[in-house]
Formats: C-alpha cells, structure tokens, sequence
C-alpha cells in the first residue's frame, strides 16, 4: 500500500492567539483519591507481561464500577502459552477476582465497555497441546454485565475473512464506540497484515477485512512495514490507527554492526509512525498510510502512546521519540545529537497540521526524560494528555513525577500541572474513550511497579 507523507505548517501567531484564548478556562485541580495495589504476577519469561497491550488498555470505567484485567503465571508451565487471564472489580472492600480462564494463552487481555453497562474481554487461548512452543490460538470474546459481573458471561466468536492462521503472537488491537454499543477487533497474521472483525449494535459481525502494512520499497530488501502496538480508535463506524514499525533491522549496514555488539541476528527497528483510516469500516476501505514521524535516518526509537478523535474528526495522536541509537553514532551519524521527547500532533484529512512537544531532553536540551502518556477526555469535553516525567529538572533536581496538560481544539497546548503519587507509574494504562469509556472527571490508572500492577483514582476538581 502506498505511503504519503503530508505536513502543513501552521504559523505562531494561530498558537499564541490560542493559549490566550485556553488560559479562559478553568484550571483543573487533580486529587489524587486512591493508590492501591492490585495483584502481583511473576515474570512469565514468554516475551510478554501485563503491560505488554500496550495500545490497549486492562481497565475500565462503567459508572462507579472500575474493572481490570490481568494474567497469572502457571507454576512450572513451559512459555509461551504459560498464562491465564483474569478480570478484577473494585468495590467499597477493594479489589475482587470476577473471573479466572483456564485456556492457556501468552499475552494480557484487553478490555472494553459499552455505555450501556456491558464489559468486553478479548481472549486468545492457544489451541496447541502443554508442552508445545508456539501455534494456532482461538481468539474469543467474553461479554460480562457490570451490575451481575459474577453471574456468568457470554463467549462471542469473530467472525473472520476465510479462515486465517492465528496465534499466540497477536499484536491484538480491542476498540470500543462506547456509546453506539460497536467494537472492532485488529489481530496480526505474520509480517504482512492485521485481519479484523467489526461487530455492530445488533450484535452482528457484518464486516471484516485485511488491513494490510504500508511498504517499505527503499530498504536495502523491499519488503512491507508490519505495523505494532498501535493505538486504534472507533468512533461513528470510523476506525483510526497509528502504530510503529516492527520488522528485523532492514539496513545491512546497521544490521551487521549491531550484532557484532549484541551478538543477535534480529533488532526490532520501531522508528517510524504509520497511521491510516477508514471513514466506514463497514465498506473495509481504508485510505493511504500516512507517515507521521520517522526517526529512520539516525536509527532513533518511537514508541505510540495514544489517540483522541473529536467530534469533529479531527485526529490527536501521542507518542515518545529518541532521535539516535547511540551505539551506532561514532559510526554511522558522528554529527548527530540525542534528543528524547514526547511529541503529539494534530492531524487533519491525514495530514499534520499542528506537532509539538510536550517533554524534551538531551544534548543542550536538558536532562527531563518521559515515560508513557494517555489522553484524558473530561466531561465537558476537554482534551488533557497525562504523562510520566523523570530525570533532571532545569535546576538539576531529580524529579519523578506526573503532568497534565490541556491540549486545545487548534493544536495548541497549555502549561503543565504536576500530579505527585507517592508510588509513580512510569507505564500505565487509563480508563479511556477508546475501549468505550464515557469522558470522565475522573481520572483511572492501572500500571505496573515492579512485579506489582497498581491502580490510581484522581479526580479533576
């Protein structure tokens, strides 16, 4: 599939009219209400772990009831397919185990809500025998109620295109419209494309596809892009998502150089930011991809973090980039300097038409590093991006914090308020609009410290 690149520059005098017109609104003052511990897991050493769905998310919000999913270990089971997945609820006592698979699988479950109390939980038990390394799965779907989450649940089958060969490397994308009752699941199917399966407010899977990767005709082995932890949207029956590059090292040059430091054949690039869309899943067109970001030239990092649609149409993505790999600098790029952010953009009929950063570090730029961020919708529909902040400050004082930032309709953002946790989540997931949630004055975190999957409630005062 053809890939574009399409960037519009928008002048500085638009920004500033802008923040002056933000600075109108009331500030948000965050309390943080809750932090608690969920459940701990031990290492499954299968190349996953809880926060390995990373463009997905494992809690959700329906009304005052929160839900999360995770994954046990089995004791003494051989990888991959050595886990179970869970689903939690909170009550007023704390935290309760709702349901326990017993389908073996490799990777976490993603979860979903529809406005109308129902919670989705994407499944992808293996169909392969214990002791066997990889093969098929089955994915599955288990519809539970949030008011009678103990009552039992619904399994719902995707209704693929043919039959394609799935497995427990499901690079799974699991996407609510909350408010229409409509979700759509994404699983890849090798280095070539992602199969999906669109279900609609009758319950129906009436559509399904291929979405299949933008190419790569410029390597030194012309070969397609496969696509990776994207972050997807659904919303109106449009679905959008933007992921990063997921293919071995396609430079021999850089290739070669590597191993002799690593002494591994294959290196993950992912440094390129695709994004494309659909304006009518149902018809299973998709536009061009679009290449938002690259960091191919210095053998850099990209890392996507987020999506936000607005009525509109209008498209907010955000992502964490690192300009170079430093081990291939004296080599390769000796003039290059390293450069660590996060950036987010402002995309308009697939083109950018604002970008900016919100954290930057490095050479000349000072010692503030990032970890994940999200996008929080509220209820009076304003647009916020949450997101982890280490390192040195600009008076050299160690920091490790939070910061929320309101980022406006026309690209533009306003000055960060820090949230202190007395445990910070360097990765976490939110309650988000994607897998469903209604915009919320409440903010829902579930991340991981160290073998221990924590949830944070702040609430925007």
């Amino acid at each position: 599939m053809r890939i574009t690149v399409r960037i519009l520059i928008v002048s500085t005098v638009m920004l500033s009219a802008s923040l002056s017109d933000g600075a109108k609104s009331k500030p948000l003052s965050p309390i943080v209400e809750v932090e608690e511990e969920v459940y701990s897991y031990q290492p499954a050493n299968n190349g996953a772990n809880p926060m390995w769905c990373h463009g997905n998310t494992s809690i959700v919000r329906v009304g005052k009831t929160v839900f999360a999913s995770g994954i046990e270990t089995i004791p003494d089971a051989s990888p991959l397919n050595n886990c179970l997945p869970m689903l939690f609820r909170r009550t007023d006592k704390g935290w309760e185990p709702i349901y326990k698979g017993e389908g073996r699988t490799r990777e976490p479950s993603p979860l979903v809500a529809f406005y109308d109390g129902r919670v989705f939980l994407s499944i992808n038990p293996t169909l392969t025998e214990p002791d066997t390394y990889n093969g098929p799965s089955r994915p599955e779907i288990l519809e539970f109620s949030a008011k009678k989450p103990k009552a039992g649940y619904k399994t719902l089958l995707p209704k693929w295109d043919g039959e394609p060969t799935l497995a427990e490397h499901s690079y799974r994308s699991f996407v609510a419209d909350g408010n229409n009752g409509e979700l759509i699941l994404f699983q890849n199917v090798g280095y070539t494309h992602s199969e999906w399966a669109f279900r609609d407010r009758d319950g129906n899977w009436s559509a399904q596809g291929k979405l299949v990767w933008p190419f790569g005709a410029e390597y030194d082995t012309p070969q397609p892009i496969r696509t990776c932890y994207p972050a997807v949207a659904l919303k109106n029956r449009a679905v959008y998502f933007c992921g990063v590059s997921d293919i071995v090292e396609p430079y021999n040059a850089w290739r070669e150089y590597k191993f002799q430091i690593t002494g591994q054949k294959w290196d993950y690039d992912f440094r390129r930011l695709f994004y494309c869309w659909s304006d009518d899943i149902p018809t299973g067109k998709f536009h061009d991809w679009v290449e938002i970001s690259s960091r191919d030239k210095t053998c850099g990092g990209i890392s996507p973090m987020d999506m936000s649609i607005s009525d509109n149409g209008d498209v907010f993505v955000l992502w964490s980039e690192r300009a170079l790999d430093e081990r291939l600098r004296e080599k390769f790029f000796p003039n290059e300097k390293q450069r660590f952010s996060l950036e987010y953009a402002l995309i308009r009929d697939g083109k950018v038409i604002v970008r900016n950063a919100l954290v930057e570090g490095g050479e000349g730029l000072g010692g503030e590093r990032t970890g994940d961020g999200r996008f929080h919708v509220t209820k009076d529909g304003r647009l916020y991006a949450f997101y982890y902040v280490n390192g040195t400050n600009a008076e050299g004082t160690s920091i490790s914090e939070h910061r929320l930032t309101e980022i406006f309709p026309d690209g533009s953002h306003g000055e960060p308020i820090v949230v202190k946790l007395q445990t910070p989540l360097q990765a976490f997931f939110t309650a988000t609009v994607r897998a469903g949630c209604k915009p919320s004055d409440t903010l829902d975190l579930f991340g991981d410290v160290g073998g221990t999957m924590r949830y944070v409630r702040i609430r925007l005062k």
